[in-house]
């Protein structure tokens, strides 16, 4: 089969193809004198028992963000194209990290065994604080593509998480106090 349809029927691209065959990936593949490659059809089975199935996980914190959402995404999927890995979904988030209510990382979560890997930009797009509390939970699902070298930066990121989540939780308190003086209020003039 041309390196074409080798490349849809392993649901890549045809540069990823291509780049697999130029650095030796595809086995018993050649070229023929018109220019077309051509990939034998053991090649195929052989192919797809070693190809990683993947999941993207992009998040922002809010729709003012979305740009960097798609760059996210894009980046993303260059990366795992790179390593040969196939997309079989991409999952796109809006809400912030320390929200343990998003309902798409839930269902990530909930289909793990579909997938060999998720890859996620930073640990903290999966989630500002715990990470290790999926890490431990799934051991090797989790892919970070950029992790962090730096303890000095992965403790400012904390605190800054943390600084965030008490203003949050703060700003949350003063609206139920405004809302349990409201009941009590209309209580009173129900007596």
């Amino acid at each position: 089969m041309k390196l074409t349809d080798y490349a849809k029927k392993l649901g890549i691209t045809y540069r990823s193809a291509w780049n697999h065959f130029k650095s030796g990936k595809i086995p018993s593949a050649y070229r023929l004198e018109s220019g077309a490659i051509i990939v034998p059809e053991e090649n195929l089975k052989l192919s797809i028992n070693k190809e990683k199935k993947v999941c993207i996980y992009a998040r922002v914190s809010s729709s003012q963000n979305k740009e960097n959402l798609n760059s996210q995404v894009k980046r993303l999927e260059q990366y795992c194209e790179a390593r040969g890995w196939q997309v079989i979904r991409i999952i796109k988030e809006i809400g912030s990290g320390l929200n343990d209510h998003r309902s798409q990382l839930a269902n990530i979560i909930s289909k793990l065994n579909e997938y060999d890997y998720v890859v996620v930009e930073h640990k903290d797009r999966l989630t500002r604080m715990g990470f290790n509390y999926f890490a431990m939970m799934a051991p090797n699902k989790f892919h970070v593509v950029n992790e962090s070298q730096n303890e000095a930066e992965d403790l400012m990121q904390d605190f800054v998480s943390i600084i965030t989540s008490f203003c949050a939780r703060l700003y949350g308190q003063r609206k139920g106090k405004r809302k349990t003086e409201k009941i009590i209020k209309e209580l009173n003039e129900d007596k």
